[in-house]
């Protein structure tokens, strides 16, 4: 177990560079842009021990996986520095849906309010 949980271990150390969050900056010119990213890191192992009629028995496992979402670019020029975000569609129809369900919900129970009230 205590291998595994290095061997696990290791393999993300080999990937937690800074790198990963800021990537290799570019310059054209006199700009210079640098890739900014989220980035997080997810593992588990577990194991056991235990046997049926006398025999013994083993067993362990784990796993991890790493998610990296991109946020934006810093914009390095002689004028100044800045951060421009990158517009992630994908995150923001999810929320107008979520939004668009929530009213939805409301409009519901307040039409039913109103149809108790009158009664």
């Amino acid at each position: 177990m205590q291998q595994l949980l290095e061997t696990i271990g290791e393999r993300l150390r080999a990937t937690a560079d800074i790198r990963v969050v800021y990537g290799e900056p570019i310059t054209v010119g006199e700009r210079t842009v640098v890739p900014v990213a989220s980035v997080s890191y997810m593992f588990g192992a577990g194991g056991g021990k235990g046997g049926r009629q006398g025999q013994e028995g083993e067993g362990g496992g784990g796993g991890g996986s790493i998610h990296v979402r991109p946020l934006g670019v810093i914009e390095i020029t002689p004028q100044g520095t800045r951060f421009i975000p990158v517009f992630d569609a994908q995150r923001v129809a999810l929320l107008m849906l979520g939004a668009a369900g929530v009213l939805a919900l409301a409009w519901r129970r307040y039409v039913r309010y109103l149809e108790r009230r009158h009664r």
